[in-house]
């Protein structure tokens, strides 16, 4: 158990920076072609910023572009962010999907909570936000 004094929190800044600032392959869990959905704007948003992404989604649709794949498992290259738009129930599991694939960040979208998985994550090692979105970590900044 981690000490709470020294819980850097579910949006710790200094995980949202790197991630934000230095990571650069965002494998985004969820991302359809379809652009409704909130995980296609902000798949495009990451790319306007400068991110390679990578679609995960069963049907492994292309999308902005890039080529999509069924599981983290199939991506052929490294991901250094794992973007989480799955339901909370089911965040856990994809995130020890990141741990098991090496992703350095896991992030939980705005709205995802499992402490637990972010616990693991960081006990792996793994820089981990939840309950968050890059669109409002930049707003934020300016």
């Amino acid at each position: 158990m981690s000490d709470p004094g020294n819980d850097p929190g579910p949006q710790d800044p200094a995980a949202v920076a790197l991630m934000l600032d230095e990571l650069e392959t965002w494998a985004v869990v969820g991302l359809s072609d379809d652009p409704s959905r909130t995980a296609w704007r902000i798949a495009q948003l990451l790319q306007q910023r400068g991110k390679r992404i990578v679609p995960v989604h069963p049907k492994a649709p292309t999308v902005h572009g890039e080529q999509g794949y069924a599981s983290l498992a199939d991506v052929p290259f490294p991901i250094d962010v794992v973007d989480v738009f799955r339901r909370s129930e089911f965040a856990g599991a994809v995130v020890d999907e990141a741990i098991a694939v090496g992703a350095k960040g896991v992030w939980l979208q705005l709205g995802v909570v499992d402490q637990e998985a972010i616990d693991r994550a960081r006990a792996a090692g793994l820089v981990a936000v939840m309950d968050t979105c890059p669109a409002i970590e930049w707003n934020r900044r300016g």
